[in-house]
């Protein structure tokens, strides 16, 4: 199970945020005011994922590991989704 949220998590973050921040206590205690979750759902999705995983799992911890997958899930979410084209002529 905790592979297919990982697997969903990278298609559609959103939907993974929403589903863990109404069925679970997984965001529980991680932020201090509601400003951030919002921000993060909004802009960043997988970095707050992954925020939540290295407080959860890692006890917050941030190691060589840790900082490299946050660029990287940084990089996911500032990435264009949609490839543009300039029209020829």
């Amino acid at each position: 199970m905790p592979c297919l949220f990982g697997v969903l998590a990278l298609f559609v973050p959103r939907l993974v945020v929403a589903l863990l921040w109404f069925f679970s206590h997984w965001f529980d205690g991680l932020f201090d005011t509601l400003l951030w979750p919002v921000l993060g759902f909004l802009f960043a999705p997988t970095t707050l994922l992954w925020y939540s995983v290295v407080e959860n799992v890692y006890g917050g911890s941030w190691g060589t590991l840790q900082i490299v997958v946050l660029v990287v899930a940084l990089m996911l979410d500032l990435s264009p989704s949609t490839s543009k084209r300039r029209a020829k002529g």
